[in-house]
């Protein structure tokens, strides 16, 4: 049986650990044997070889050959200034090799921001005594004590609770806090079981004993670490282009110094005078100024993202987004407000107006349930904080109850994505009270009456049916939908028959509406040629409503797929379903956007994709460009990203693809200048050989036209935006006419 299947004592045996903890013996050899408690890092490359690594890519070594050539005709014929070029060639390898070393070496801090949401100690009892120990010595079998306000520092099987809940949403993304409890759980996934903690989430009350049973890399933030470490970066377009260019450059370079250096010795040129020239060929053909060109103009390009609301963390990034293809993004508080508000109510088998007086006291437990099963926090004056649904739930109820009832809370079954439904047991002057609510699908299949006309009726099919419909004209309206129901507990009820019997008090419908400026958005990526698909944990219905408001869905049959549909998906039937122009994703969980992007990924379709939880981390680093958002994510899923949304806002997104495709539309611009002008540069050289005129340009000065004159007018074309924004939001991104 597995550790959250078993009972405290069983979950003692199994780990060999007991109520005193390891001894400091045994909890050293298990130290050996399992490893430090810390997030493992994959293998990287040290940093000394990763810094020769940017002085010997394939356009460094081009220059490198060319500058052994110059310091080798120097030593032949001495006088020649072919020292001086040799030197100048490799300032040009360094300075390049300097700055890109810098970027690069930026580039990877997903897993320094894992390791921040570890604990540096944590409380141990060790041969029968508490101690304060590194988080890091920490091994299976540790017993450790919790209070609200400490992070989990490992994978734990709770042994002792008092008042525990926990904050999740690091691991699963989920906002609402968790009960925990030491009771035997009969869930097979130890992530979905109410007695074990997870290392990386946090107690927010109570005080817990825990026994740990995975540490470092074999705990769930462990394994997740490792996934975003091993996700992989793809080369951006940009770079995949400079590679290609390079080579192409290296061809259009020794090429025709090789054929020259014949025809040279043909006319009867000697062996150096000859070398001579033809390095001077390939110092002419190569565009030593391209590299810190680029970089300086993707810098403008951040610069330029940064005002419009879009943090770039890695240079290659710019050019990325300007390339997207296909935009995977959530919905609430993306392309929502996040901003809840109950807008209509189905109590008593008809729709009402959520603040209908006639409510009030016949629907009493519907407004209870509303007020009870949550946990706002309350703040100065009328300023409530928590999860936005329970906020406006609250409201409701504080506007139709007279007296606000302060039951006690007894127990409570946590929300989660497989539960969809969460429930409180509260002490009332009548008993004991469960409240639950959650999805309708969830709470009507647990639920066997429901109150009408202020009477409890048995649900039967037509009864039921009645529910459901109601339900789907509010989702098909745009609203999310929850119900509401209750049951009256006798005291010897078994935890995990809480929820059967219940009765189903009513449903609600909670408006979130779309940002004003996101119609306007979807509305140029179209134009623009990216598809946008939206991937939300809500109903499907609510979200094809709200993708039809947006005009992201405008056909009568989009393709709708379910998480649950997802799970039951190939890979190949999941690549051709990724072929329909209009895509829903609903009731998705977050770690199902990597299965998305990577099928994504195998159409040859560039990905940007939106996140904010640890788990999105390992989605955004798969990703061509990963998106985090500023206001609601986590740290670790903004240290993953490529690029950061300060406002949450879809539309900054949009922006910043603008400003990436003009970018990349004038990279173009100069490197056809710089191309040109090289080209040009070689005439004198072949001029000289074939017949015979005076050398127009030395070695020396075709280089510094190159660093020199070159540079400041194509930095100019690089800069040049504003005049041609429109250029930037056309498909193809085609220069004819900008």
């Amino acid at each position: 049986m597995k550790i959250q299947q078993l009972s405290v004592d069983e979950a003692f045996a199994s780990i060999q650990s007991g109520n005193d903890g390891l001894t400091a013996t045994e909890a050293g050899r298990r130290l050996a044997e399992f490893g430090p408690n810390e997030v493992e890092r994959a293998y990287r490359e040290p940093v000394a070889l990763r810094f020769v690594k940017e002085f010997g890519h394939f356009f460094a070594i081009i220059l490198w050959i060319a500058a052994a050539l110059a310091f080798v005709a120097e030593f032949r014929e001495p006088g020649e200034g072919m020292a001086t070029l040799g030197f100048a060639i490799i300032g040009v390898i360094v300075i390049n090799g300097l700055f890109s070393f810098y970027q690069a070496y930026r580039a990877e801090q997903a897993v320094e921001a894992l390791q921040k949401l570890l604990p540096s100690t944590t409380k141990v009892i060790r041969d029968g005594e508490l101690r304060s120990l590194p988080a890091a010595e920490l091994v299976p079998g540790d017993l450790i004590v919790l209070e609200a306000g400490d992070n989990v520092p490992a994978d734990c099987r709770v042994t002792e609770a008092f008042g525990v809940r926990v904050n999740n949403a690091t691991i699963t993304g989920e906002s609402l806090p968790h009960s925990r409890d030491a009771e035997p759980c009969n869930e097979a996934d130890f992530m979905e079981s109410r007695n074990v903690v997870l290392a990386g989430t946090s107690l927010i009350s109570g005080q817990a004993r825990a026994l740990v049973f995975a540490t470092g890399a074999h705990s769930v933030f462990g394994k997740i670490a490792h996934l975003t470490q091993t996700a992989g970066e793809p080369l951006s377009p940009l770079q995949r282009e400079i590679v290609r260019l390079s080579r192409l450059v290296a061809l259009l370079a020794f090429a025709p110094g090789v054929f020259f250096f014949f025809i040279g010795k043909a006319v009867g040129l000697s062996f150096w005078e000859n070398l001579t020239f033809a390095i001077g060929i390939i110092v002419a053909l190569v565009p030593e100024g391209l590299l810190p060109e680029v970089t300086l103009a993707l810098a403008m390009g951040v610069k330029r993202m940064a005002r419009r609301r879009a943090l770039i963390r890695h240079l290659p990034a710019v050019e990325t987004l300007g390339s997207a293809t296909v935009i995977c993004t959530d919905k609430t508080g993306t392309l929502t407000e996040n901003k809840m508000a109950v807008r209509r109510v189905f109590v008593g088998g008809s729709f009402h107006e959520p603040g209908a007086p006639e409510l009030f006291e016949p629907y009493r437990h519907f407004f209870e349930c509303a007020l009870l099963c949550e946990d706002v926090k309350h703040a100065a004056g009328d300023t409530l904080i928590g999860d936005p649904m329970e906020v406006a739930l609250v409201r409701l109820a504080r506007a139709a109850l007279r007296e606000t009832p302060e039951f006690a809370r007894v127990d409570e079954l946590p929300f989660d994505a497989k539960r969809k439904r969460r429930s409180t047991l509260r002490r009332t002057p009548n008993g004991l009270v469960l409240y639950t609510k959650g999805a309708p699908e969830a709470v009507l299949a647990r639920c066997s009456g429901a109150v009408i006309k202020g009477e409890t009726t048995p649900l039967g099919p037509e009864l039921k049916q009645l529910f459901v419909v109601a339900q789907e004209t509010m989702a098909g309206e745009g609203l999310r939908v929850l119900a509401l129901a209750h049951r009256h507990v006798p005291e010897n009820c078994g935890r995990d028959q809480l929820e059967a019997d219940l009765v189903l008090d009513g449903l609600v419908g909670f408006e979130d509406p779309p940002r004003p400026e996101v119609s306007t958005a979807i509305q140029k990526c179209q134009e623009a040629g990216i598809k946008v698909i939206m991937v939300t944990g809500d109903h499907p219905r609510t979200a094809v409503a709200i993708a039809r408001e947006i005009g992201l869905v405008k056909s009568g049959n989009p393709v709708v797929i379910t998480g649950e549909q997802l799970n039951r998906l190939s890979d190949t039937q999941l690549q051709l379903a990724l072929g329909g122009p209009e895509i829903v994703f609903g009731r998705v969980a977050a770690d199902q956007k990597m299965r998305i992007v990577n099928a994504l990924k195998l159409k040859h379709e560039i990905v940007a994709v939106t996140g904010d939880g640890v788990n999105d981390a390992p989605a955004l680093k798969r990703a061509d460009i990963g998106i985090a958002m500023g206001i609601s994510g986590t740290d670790v899923a903004r240290e993953a990203a490529d690029m950061i949304l300060l406002d949450d806002n879809f539309a900054s997104i949009v922006s910043a693809v603008e400003e990436g495709r003009a970018v990349f539309a004038n990279i173009r611009k100069f490197l056809t200048y710089v191309l040109a002008s090289n080209v040009a540069e070689l005439v004198p050289f072949v001029a000289f050989v074939l017949f015979k005129i005076p050398l127009a340009l030395t070695i020396i000065q075709v280089l510094a036209i190159d660093l020199g004159t070159d540079l400041v007018p194509a930095l100019g074309l690089a800069s040049n935006l504003r005049i041609h924004r429109s250029c930037a939001v056309l498909p193809g991104i085609a220069l004819s006419g900008c």
